[in-house]
């Protein structure tokens, strides 16, 4: 996957990237729904999917791409390792 830089310097959001950003915005809600269709719209498997996710939610592309979506798995992710620490007996960051 190759990136072109835009005027500002920052990385454009590949086509899979920006499939994955909009199917996300509108992806199944059950787990088993979401898993089948990311395997029927994007062939790729669900594993590879979330890991991709995971990578472009960082990219200053995506946030100028889709800032409501993208800063909603933001919070959901920074949610999700809240609770892992806190299952583990881990302190809370300071934020």
């Amino acid at each position: 996957m190759t990136s072109a830089h835009n005027s500002n310097g920052l990385n454009d959001l590949s086509a899979i990237d920006q499939q994955i950003l909009d199917f996300e915005a509108r992806a199944p809600k059950t787990i088993a729904l979401k898993e089948k269709a990311i395997r029927a719209e994007l062939d790729i498997s669900p594993v590879r999917y979330h890991q991709r996710l995971n990578v472009i939610v960082e990219l200053p592309a995506a946030l100028a791409y889709n800032p409501v979506l993208v800063k909603r798995l933001l919070r959901k992710r920074g949610e999700r390792e809240d609770v892992r620490r806190a299952a583990h007996g881990n302190p809370q960051p300071e934020h």
